[in-house]
Protein backbone atom coordinates (compact mmCIF):
# COMPACT_ATOMS: atom_id res chain seq x y z
CA UNK A 1 0.00 0.00 0.00
CA UNK A 2 2.83 2.37 0.88
CA UNK A 3 4.51 1.60 -2.46
CA UNK A 4 1.36 2.48 -4.37
CA UNK A 5 0.97 5.73 -2.43
CA UNK A 6 4.60 6.65 -3.10
CA UNK A 7 4.18 5.96 -6.81
CA UNK A 8 0.99 8.02 -7.00
CA UNK A 9 2.62 10.95 -5.18
CA UNK A 10 5.44 10.83 -7.74
CA UNK A 11 2.90 10.93 -10.57
CA UNK A 12 1.08 13.84 -8.94
CA UNK A 13 4.38 15.72 -8.71
CA UNK A 14 4.64 15.36 -12.49
CA UNK A 15 1.16 16.78 -12.87
CA UNK A 16 -0.48 13.52 -13.94
CA UNK A 17 -4.25 13.90 -13.73
CA UNK A 18 -6.29 10.97 -12.42
CA UNK A 19 -9.92 10.31 -13.21
CA UNK A 20 -11.17 11.52 -9.81
CA UNK A 21 -9.40 14.86 -10.20
CA UNK A 22 -10.63 15.16 -13.78
CA UNK A 23 -14.21 14.59 -12.70
CA UNK A 24 -14.19 16.76 -9.56
CA UNK A 25 -11.92 19.64 -10.57
CA UNK A 26 -12.74 19.96 -14.26
CA UNK A 27 -15.76 18.04 -15.60
CA UNK A 28 -18.06 18.92 -12.69
CA UNK A 29 -16.61 22.38 -12.16
CA UNK A 30 -16.61 23.64 -15.74
CA UNK A 31 -19.32 21.63 -17.51
CA UNK A 32 -22.93 22.54 -16.76
CA UNK A 33 -25.19 19.50 -16.99
CA UNK A 34 -27.76 21.50 -18.95
CA UNK A 35 -25.23 21.89 -21.79
CA UNK A 36 -24.33 18.19 -22.12
CA UNK A 37 -26.89 17.49 -24.89
CA UNK A 38 -24.93 19.86 -27.15
CA UNK A 39 -21.94 17.52 -27.13
CA UNK A 40 -23.58 14.17 -26.34
CA UNK A 41 -25.71 14.36 -29.49
CA UNK A 42 -23.66 14.51 -32.70
CA UNK A 43 -26.58 15.96 -34.65
CA UNK A 44 -26.98 18.89 -32.25
CA UNK A 45 -23.22 19.47 -32.26
CA UNK A 46 -23.18 19.47 -36.07
CA UNK A 47 -26.13 21.84 -36.34
CA UNK A 48 -24.56 24.27 -33.85
CA UNK A 49 -21.24 24.13 -35.68
CA UNK A 50 -22.81 24.77 -39.08
CA UNK A 51 -24.76 27.73 -37.68
CA UNK A 52 -21.48 29.15 -36.38
CA UNK A 53 -19.74 28.68 -39.74
CA UNK A 54 -17.46 25.92 -38.42
CA UNK A 55 -16.58 23.21 -40.93
CA UNK A 56 -17.97 19.72 -40.27
CA UNK A 57 -18.61 16.67 -42.49
CA UNK A 58 -21.70 17.38 -44.58
CA UNK A 59 -24.91 15.94 -43.18
CA UNK A 60 -26.93 14.03 -45.79
CA UNK A 61 -29.90 13.15 -43.62
CA UNK A 62 -31.34 12.01 -40.28
CA UNK A 63 -33.47 8.96 -39.53
CA UNK A 64 -35.43 9.19 -36.29
CA UNK A 65 -38.02 6.39 -36.53
CA UNK A 66 -38.36 2.93 -38.06
CA UNK A 67 -40.82 4.36 -40.58
CA UNK A 68 -38.22 6.86 -41.76
CA UNK A 69 -35.83 4.04 -42.71
CA UNK A 70 -37.79 4.05 -45.97
CA UNK A 71 -36.12 7.41 -46.69
CA UNK A 72 -32.67 5.83 -46.83
CA UNK A 73 -32.55 5.58 -50.64
CA UNK A 74 -33.52 9.23 -51.00
CA UNK A 75 -30.90 10.31 -48.43
CA UNK A 76 -28.12 8.29 -50.04
CA UNK A 77 -29.16 9.16 -53.59
CA UNK A 78 -26.50 8.17 -56.09
CA UNK A 79 -23.64 8.40 -53.61
CA UNK A 80 -21.26 5.47 -53.50
CA UNK A 81 -19.73 6.32 -50.11
CA UNK A 82 -21.18 7.63 -46.84
CA UNK A 83 -21.16 7.09 -43.08
CA UNK A 84 -23.99 6.02 -40.78
CA UNK A 85 -23.55 6.68 -37.08
CA UNK A 86 -25.63 6.85 -33.89
CA UNK A 87 -26.23 10.44 -32.80
CA UNK A 88 -25.55 9.58 -29.17
CA UNK A 89 -23.00 6.81 -29.65
CA UNK A 90 -19.68 6.58 -27.83
CA UNK A 91 -16.32 4.96 -28.50
CA UNK A 92 -16.96 4.51 -32.19
CA UNK A 93 -19.54 1.76 -31.62
CA UNK A 94 -22.36 1.42 -34.14
CA UNK A 95 -20.64 3.39 -36.90
CA UNK A 96 -20.92 1.94 -40.40
CA UNK A 97 -18.56 3.32 -43.07
CA UNK A 98 -19.50 2.58 -46.69
CA UNK A 99 -16.63 3.11 -49.14
CA UNK A 100 -18.16 1.93 -52.42
CA UNK A 101 -20.96 0.09 -54.19
CA UNK A 102 -20.60 -3.39 -55.67
CA UNK A 103 -23.19 -5.10 -57.90
CA UNK A 104 -26.22 -3.74 -56.06
CA UNK A 105 -24.55 -4.13 -52.68
CA UNK A 106 -22.20 -2.00 -50.61
CA UNK A 107 -18.54 -2.35 -49.70
CA UNK A 108 -17.48 -1.21 -46.22
CA UNK A 109 -14.15 0.50 -45.63
CA UNK A 110 -12.73 -2.82 -44.42
CA UNK A 111 -13.77 -4.53 -47.68
CA UNK A 112 -16.81 -6.44 -46.41
CA UNK A 113 -19.73 -6.64 -48.85
CA UNK A 114 -23.14 -6.01 -47.27
CA UNK A 115 -26.70 -5.71 -48.55
CA UNK A 116 -29.16 -2.81 -48.39
CA UNK A 117 -31.19 -4.85 -45.88
CA UNK A 118 -28.14 -5.18 -43.60
CA UNK A 119 -27.73 -1.40 -43.62
CA UNK A 120 -31.40 -0.99 -42.70
CA UNK A 121 -30.94 -3.49 -39.88
CA UNK A 122 -27.96 -1.47 -38.58
CA UNK A 123 -30.04 1.70 -38.61
CA UNK A 124 -32.85 -0.09 -36.76
CA UNK A 125 -30.34 -1.18 -34.08
CA UNK A 126 -29.17 2.42 -33.73
CA UNK A 127 -32.74 3.64 -33.27
CA UNK A 128 -33.39 1.15 -30.46
CA UNK A 129 -30.51 2.67 -28.50
CA UNK A 130 -28.15 -0.29 -28.79
CA UNK A 131 -25.15 2.05 -29.09
CA UNK A 132 -26.38 5.15 -27.28
CA UNK A 133 -25.25 6.55 -23.95
CA UNK A 134 -27.56 5.05 -21.33
CA UNK A 135 -29.30 2.80 -23.86
CA UNK A 136 -31.93 5.42 -24.73
CA UNK A 137 -33.63 5.57 -28.11
CA UNK A 138 -31.44 7.30 -30.64
CA UNK A 139 -31.32 8.80 -34.12
CA UNK A 140 -29.18 7.72 -37.07
CA UNK A 141 -27.05 10.29 -38.83
CA UNK A 142 -26.00 9.80 -42.46
CA UNK A 143 -23.08 12.01 -43.48
CA UNK A 144 -20.10 12.61 -45.76
CA UNK A 145 -17.31 10.04 -45.56
CA UNK A 146 -14.06 11.72 -44.65
CA UNK A 147 -11.14 10.79 -46.90
CA UNK A 148 -7.92 11.17 -44.88
CA UNK A 149 -5.16 13.43 -46.12
CA UNK A 150 -2.38 11.53 -47.92
CA UNK A 151 0.06 12.41 -45.13
CA UNK A 152 -1.53 9.66 -43.01
CA UNK A 153 -1.22 6.92 -45.62
CA UNK A 154 2.06 5.54 -44.25
CA UNK A 155 1.15 5.72 -40.55
CA UNK A 156 -2.45 4.52 -40.42
CA UNK A 157 -4.34 1.29 -41.07
CA UNK A 158 -7.63 1.80 -42.91
CA UNK A 159 -10.17 4.05 -41.17
CA UNK A 160 -9.75 7.77 -40.49
CA UNK A 161 -7.08 9.15 -38.14
CA UNK A 162 -8.31 11.96 -35.95
CA UNK A 163 -6.86 14.67 -33.74
CA UNK A 164 -8.02 15.07 -30.13
CA UNK A 165 -7.32 18.40 -28.42
CA UNK A 166 -8.20 18.96 -24.75
CA UNK A 167 -9.57 22.48 -24.27
CA UNK A 168 -9.98 24.27 -20.91
CA UNK A 169 -12.12 27.42 -21.02
CA UNK A 170 -11.14 27.95 -24.65
CA UNK A 171 -7.41 27.25 -24.14
CA UNK A 172 -6.06 24.13 -25.93
CA UNK A 173 -3.84 22.42 -23.35
CA UNK A 174 -2.83 19.09 -24.93
CA UNK A 175 -3.13 17.38 -28.31
CA UNK A 176 -2.94 13.85 -29.63
CA UNK A 177 -3.15 12.19 -33.05
CA UNK A 178 -5.11 8.92 -32.97
CA UNK A 179 -4.18 6.34 -35.60
CA UNK A 180 -6.31 3.30 -36.49
CA UNK A 181 -4.68 -0.12 -36.46
CA UNK A 182 -5.65 -3.61 -37.56
CA UNK A 183 -6.33 -4.37 -33.89
CA UNK A 184 -8.76 -1.44 -33.59
CA UNK A 185 -10.63 -2.53 -36.72
CA UNK A 186 -9.75 0.70 -38.50
CA UNK A 187 -11.24 2.85 -35.72
CA UNK A 188 -9.36 5.71 -34.06
CA UNK A 189 -10.31 4.54 -30.58
CA UNK A 190 -7.51 3.88 -28.07
CA UNK A 191 -9.56 1.42 -26.00
CA UNK A 192 -10.06 -0.72 -29.09
CA UNK A 193 -6.36 -0.75 -30.01
CA UNK A 194 -5.67 2.50 -31.89
CA UNK A 195 -2.41 4.40 -31.38
CA UNK A 196 -2.24 7.72 -29.54
CA UNK A 197 0.59 10.02 -30.65
CA UNK A 198 1.47 13.20 -28.79
CA UNK A 199 1.54 16.45 -30.78
CA UNK A 200 3.55 19.59 -30.04
CA UNK A 201 1.07 22.44 -29.58
CA UNK A 202 3.31 25.06 -31.17
CA UNK A 203 4.40 23.24 -34.31
CA UNK A 204 2.00 20.35 -34.96
CA UNK A 205 4.95 17.95 -35.00
CA UNK A 206 4.14 14.45 -33.72
CA UNK A 207 6.08 13.22 -30.70
CA UNK A 208 5.94 9.62 -29.49
CA UNK A 209 3.17 7.06 -29.54
CA UNK A 210 1.32 4.90 -27.05
CA UNK A 211 -0.30 1.63 -28.06
CA UNK A 212 -2.11 -0.59 -25.56
CA UNK A 213 -0.41 1.51 -22.86
CA UNK A 214 3.06 0.79 -24.25
CA UNK A 215 5.40 3.45 -25.64
CA UNK A 216 6.11 2.95 -29.36
CA UNK A 217 7.78 4.85 -32.21
CA UNK A 218 6.49 2.78 -35.16
CA UNK A 219 3.02 1.80 -36.37
CA UNK A 220 2.54 -1.96 -35.74
CA UNK A 221 0.91 -2.52 -39.15
CA UNK A 222 2.82 -0.20 -41.48
CA UNK A 223 6.10 -0.30 -39.44
CA UNK A 224 6.63 3.38 -40.32
CA UNK A 225 7.67 5.92 -37.70
CA UNK A 226 4.80 7.77 -36.04
CA UNK A 227 6.99 10.47 -34.49
CA UNK A 228 8.47 13.44 -36.33
CA UNK A 229 5.47 13.82 -38.70
CA UNK A 230 4.46 17.41 -39.47
CA UNK A 231 0.67 17.79 -39.38
CA UNK A 232 -0.54 20.27 -42.04
CA UNK A 233 -2.54 23.41 -41.18
CA UNK A 234 -1.80 22.99 -37.47
CA UNK A 235 -2.72 26.55 -36.48
CA UNK A 236 -6.07 25.96 -38.18
CA UNK A 237 -6.72 22.94 -35.95
CA UNK A 238 -5.73 24.88 -32.85
CA UNK A 239 -8.03 27.82 -33.65
CA UNK A 240 -10.90 25.46 -34.44
CA UNK A 241 -10.46 23.74 -31.08
CA UNK A 242 -10.20 27.03 -29.17
CA UNK A 243 -13.39 28.30 -30.78
CA UNK A 244 -15.39 25.28 -29.62
CA UNK A 245 -15.67 26.85 -26.15
CA UNK A 246 -17.88 29.58 -27.60
CA UNK A 247 -19.69 26.95 -29.68
CA UNK A 248 -20.89 24.75 -26.80
CA UNK A 249 -20.29 26.71 -23.57
CA UNK A 250 -18.66 23.74 -21.85
CA UNK A 251 -15.39 24.65 -20.16
CA UNK A 252 -13.57 21.29 -20.24
CA UNK A 253 -13.90 19.32 -23.47
CA UNK A 254 -12.13 17.07 -25.93
CA UNK A 255 -12.41 18.32 -29.50
CA UNK A 256 -12.10 15.60 -32.15
CA UNK A 257 -11.11 16.74 -35.64
CA UNK A 258 -10.04 15.18 -38.92
CA UNK A 259 -8.03 16.31 -41.92
CA UNK A 260 -9.90 15.61 -45.16
CA UNK A 261 -7.77 15.53 -48.32
CA UNK A 262 -10.13 17.95 -50.08
CA UNK A 263 -12.02 19.85 -47.37
CA UNK A 264 -9.17 20.34 -44.88
CA UNK A 265 -9.77 20.43 -41.08
CA UNK A 266 -13.25 19.32 -40.01
CA UNK A 267 -14.76 18.93 -36.54
CA UNK A 268 -16.13 15.44 -35.92
CA UNK A 269 -17.49 15.73 -32.40
CA UNK A 270 -17.01 17.16 -28.92
CA UNK A 271 -16.58 15.16 -25.71
CA UNK A 272 -17.48 16.41 -22.23
CA UNK A 273 -15.52 13.64 -20.51
CA UNK A 274 -12.26 13.30 -22.48
CA UNK A 275 -9.99 10.42 -21.52
CA UNK A 276 -6.60 10.72 -19.86
CA UNK A 277 -4.35 8.52 -22.04
CA UNK A 278 -3.36 11.68 -23.89
CA UNK A 279 -0.90 12.26 -21.03
CA UNK A 280 0.99 9.05 -21.84
CA UNK A 281 1.30 10.01 -25.50
CA UNK A 282 2.69 13.43 -24.54
CA UNK A 283 4.82 12.21 -21.60
CA UNK A 284 3.32 15.10 -19.68
CA UNK A 285 0.66 15.66 -17.03
CA UNK A 286 -2.45 17.68 -17.75
CA UNK A 287 -2.59 19.27 -14.29
CA UNK A 288 0.53 21.43 -14.74
CA UNK A 289 -0.99 22.91 -17.89
CA UNK A 290 -4.53 23.32 -16.58
CA UNK A 291 -3.20 25.08 -13.47
CA UNK A 292 -1.29 27.52 -15.67
CA UNK A 293 -4.44 28.29 -17.66
CA UNK A 294 -6.49 28.72 -14.48
CA UNK A 295 -3.91 31.15 -13.12
CA UNK A 296 -4.14 33.17 -16.34
CA UNK A 297 -7.94 33.17 -16.15
CA UNK A 298 -7.83 34.51 -12.59
CA UNK A 299 -5.39 37.22 -13.61
CA UNK A 300 -7.53 38.33 -16.55
CA UNK A 301 -10.76 38.10 -14.54
CA UNK A 302 -9.36 40.59 -12.03
CA UNK A 303 -8.34 42.89 -14.87
CA UNK A 304 -11.65 42.46 -16.72
CA UNK A 305 -9.89 41.10 -19.83
CA UNK A 306 -11.19 38.38 -22.16
CA UNK A 307 -8.92 36.81 -24.77
CA UNK A 308 -9.95 35.89 -28.32
CA UNK A 309 -9.47 32.31 -29.60
CA UNK A 310 -6.39 33.52 -31.53
CA UNK A 311 -4.89 35.04 -28.38
CA UNK A 312 -5.61 31.90 -26.39
CA UNK A 313 -3.87 29.77 -29.00
CA UNK A 314 -0.83 32.06 -29.00
CA UNK A 315 -0.56 31.82 -25.21
CA UNK A 316 -0.64 28.01 -25.04
CA UNK A 317 1.75 27.63 -27.95
CA UNK A 318 4.29 29.88 -26.24
CA UNK A 319 3.66 28.29 -22.83
CA UNK A 320 3.50 24.58 -23.66
CA UNK A 321 4.90 24.21 -27.18
CA UNK A 322 8.24 23.43 -28.78
CA UNK A 323 8.72 20.04 -27.16
CA UNK A 324 11.80 18.20 -28.48
CA UNK A 325 10.99 15.18 -30.63
CA UNK A 326 11.72 11.77 -29.10
CA UNK A 327 14.90 10.13 -30.37
CA UNK A 328 14.28 6.87 -32.19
Amino acid sequence: MFGFWKTWKALEARGIMGINRRNADYVLKYNKRSLYPIVDDKIITKERAMAAGIHVPQMYGIISTEKEIDKLDDIIGGRSDFVIKPAQGAGGDGILVIADRFEGRYRTVSGKIISHEEIEHQISSILTGLYSLGGHRDRALIEYRVVPDQIFKSISYEGVPDIRIIVLMGYPVMAMLRLPTRQSGGKANLHQGAIGVGVDLATGLTLRGTWLNNIITKHPDTTNAVDGVQLPNWDGFMKLAAGCYELCGLGYIGVDMVLDQEKGPLILELNARPGLNIQIANDCGLTLRTHAVEARLEEFKAAGVTETPEERVKFVQEMFGHIPAVEA
